[in-house]
């Protein structure tokens, strides 16, 4: 079977290849908290031009930091550092860059993404949405403002997008690999290997006896990044909720009377009904129908035999099913009882066969019936807003220089104390975790510049609130050798002893090469030596290993065939000696279902290519030039510099 096609489609690297198709660049702004806090300083200028059109710095950043933002979401850990030493920033540029080629050439060829079909994608966004869970204007122009970005500049960006969608998806659909290449391919991927894996360790070679004070200094200066510790910050804090507030006025009748002339429609009776219809073409067809309800069969098994479909309609009120029907139809179903069939009927679409299945309205409340739930959200509510009045005079207090231990004591709160964490929530020197009240403010406490400079945030919005400040910062740095003087003794020890195992190593390699077993050739080291390590082990074992693949293991599964290849251990730990003795192709019967859903997954991959092809085409077309002075300000800039 061929599961581990299917695997590889899920795993990380199957992903990377499989979703490089451009994404919503435009929209992942509007989905960060708070990232325009951290920008600092802007770099401007034009980071690429794209035929006649141009990017700037400015929006790179914004999309860079948008990114990580995203990213800290699945890992807190996660810096724009990080992101850029991985190339990250390059990259999104990249896809700035194939967004904004593909929308000039669209632009050429006449494609257009109006108005309408813009709004359609606004609709889309959750950030964008209300309480009540349609689009809010409101929250889209603060979305727009926290971004620094215009309407106008935002749904620019929204329609390049549905350019490139527009172009980029034809170019991928139906992409097909051939039967043939797939068994090869298939059988490549369930090969079996059979080979030898050696290790000579530095230890084995290291020198015994205590290096000089000098040696052991000098070492230490060369390799202190090895021994960096993380910053720690201690967290100090109280939470507080509702319960602070300790009365709240009851509501008036005049309220009460108001919240129900606001909600009339949900007090309202509705008539609505529950249906099970089918529409024929021709009258002639429902009289059929019917005529099998009288027989004893179902509406749905009646319109199945002849090539037509029930539609269920689990409730619907008589104004919208007049609109898909017509008036008489719509009477004579508002006026059956339920369980009764209606029809034949004449509509817009059709004839129609409708059973009633029942009421599905609701009955109205007056406002003596409805008082009860009324005064319950107006109380709910005015707590909810007297909380948020006791938060603002809490941050009103920090605005005006009070402490920490002023406003908890004013508040009459107890303030609690983490132990020193970790920026990703980890208890420094344990496997602890940091208590759970203060994950949420974790790297907000991070990313505070200094001691004792308390905020307040929300834990559960609207409902309970933490203070918080942070104390004991104590910055990365390399731990005193005084502290790991034994560690680094050994660790200089593996190093000297690292050159004679290499010797070692690579005249293990070479007699191996010449056909001498391994495991004779590391005897004739005369040094206690780890056995050599027999491997036979299908390719698709790898798989089952989680992407936590041994570098030998790895380094066997790319050699050729009676090939001998060293690799180093890390940190001066040894050399491995690795040799591919046979190498047996795995058999796949054509006939394999595995095989045929392999063939559509890679022929998903195929269909990204022919994608990246065309961007490729699209831009050497129309033209693209990076000024790579800009881009280094915007890496400055982002990393803090000037």
């Amino acid at each position: 079977m061929l599961e581990f096609f299917r695997k590889f489609m899920k795993s990380k690297v199957g992903l990377t290849i499989t979703l490089g198709f451009v994404g919503l660049m435009a929209l992942a702004f509007v989905l960060a908290d708070g990232m325009s806090s951290l920008a600092g300083g802007s770099a401007s200028g034009k980071v690429a031009t794209v035929g006649g059109r141009s990017i700037d710095a400015q929006q790179l950043s914004s999309n860079a930091l948008s990114a990580v933002e995203q990213t800290r979401k699945q890992n807190p850990t996660a810096t724009i550092k990080q992101f850029i030493e991985a190339d990250g920033l390059n990259q999104m540029l990249d896809q700035m860059i194939d967004v904004a080629a593909i929308a000039v050439w669209g632009d050429y060829q006449g494609m257009v993404a109006g108005k309408r079909l813009v709004d359609s994608e606004l609709l889309k966004i959750p950030s964008f949405r209300g309480t009540d869970g349609n689009f809010s204007e409101a929250n889209f122009r603060g979305a727009l403002a926290q971004a620094g970005m215009t309407e106008p500049q935002f749904r620019a960006q929204v329609a390049d997008d549905l350019i490139a969608k527009q172009v980029q998806i034809p170019a991928a659909f139906g992409a097909r690999v051939p039967l043939d290449p797939m068994l090869r391919y298939a059988g490549l991927l369930s090969e079996t290997r059979e080979g030898a894996i050696a290790l000579i360790p530095s230890a084995a070679f290291a020198p015994t006896g205590e290096p000089s004070a000098q040696e052991l200094a000098t070492y230490y200066k060369a390799n202190r990044n090895t021994y960096m510790r993380p910053e720690r910050r201690v967290v100090r804090y109280a939470t507080f909720d509702d319960s602070v507030i300790k009365s709240v006025l009851a509501p008036t009748e005049a309220q009460i009377a108001d919240r129900y002339k606001a909600d009339a429609e949900k007090y309202t009776a509705t008539e609505a009904r529950k249906l099970t219809q089918v529409i024929a073409p021709t009258e002639a067809a429902a009289s059929v129908i019917l005529a099998d309800l009288g027989k004893g069969m179902t509406l749905d098994a009646s319109a199945r035999s002849k090539g037509l479909s029930a539609a269920a309609i689990p409730s619907i009120d008589k104004a919208d099913y007049q609109l898909q029907s017509s008036s008489a139809t719509a009477d004579a179903v508002f006026a059956a009882k339920p369980g009764t069939v209606v029809g034949p009927l004449k509509g817009s679409l059709g004839w129609f066969v409708v059973r009633v299945e029942g009421d599905a309205g609701k009955a109205g409340k007056t406002l003596d019936q409805a008082r009860g739930e009324i005064v319950a959200a107006l109380n709910e509510e005015g707590k909810r807003h007297a909380l948020a009045e006791f938060s603002a005079k809490v941050e009103d207090g920090f605005d005006n220089g009070g402490s920490l231990t002023d406003i908890a004591r004013d508040l009459g709160l107890t303030l609690k104390q983490s132990p020193p964490l970790l920026s990703n929530g980890a208890v420094y020197g344990s496997e602890a975790k940091a208590p759970p009240e203060i994950a949420r403010v974790l790297q907000a406490a991070f990313f505070m510049e200094g001691e004792n400079q308390p905020q307040l945030a929300e834990v559960d919005p609207g409902k309970s609130f933490i203070i918080f400040d942070v104390t004991g910062i104590q910055p990365a740095a390399p731990a005193p050798i005084e502290e790991i003087r034994a560690q680094v003794v050994a660790d200089l020890m593996l190093q000297k002893g690292s050159a004679a195992a290499k010797a070692a190593a690579e005249q293990v390699m070479a007699a191996a090469k010449k056909g001498t077993d391994m495991q004779a050739a590391m005897a004739a080291l005369g040094k206690p030596l780890p056995p050599v390590d027999r491997v036979t082990m299908p390719r698709a074992q790898l798989a089952q290993m989680g992407g936590q693949i041994p570098q030998p293991i790895a380094l066997l599964f790319s050699m050729a065939r009676g090939s001998v290849k060293l690799m180093p251990a890390p940190r001066n730990r040894g050399f491995y000696v690795v040799s591919v003795k046979t190498i047996t192709p795995g058999k796949i019967d054509p006939k394999d279902p595995e095989l045929a859903r392999a063939r559509r997954d890679f022929g998903t991959l195929s269909g990204r290519e022919y994608a990246e092809q065309l961007r490729s085409a699209i831009k050497a077309e129309i033209g693209v030039k990076k000024n790579t002075s800009v881009l280094d300000a915007v890496k400055r800039q982002l990393l803090g510099g000037n």
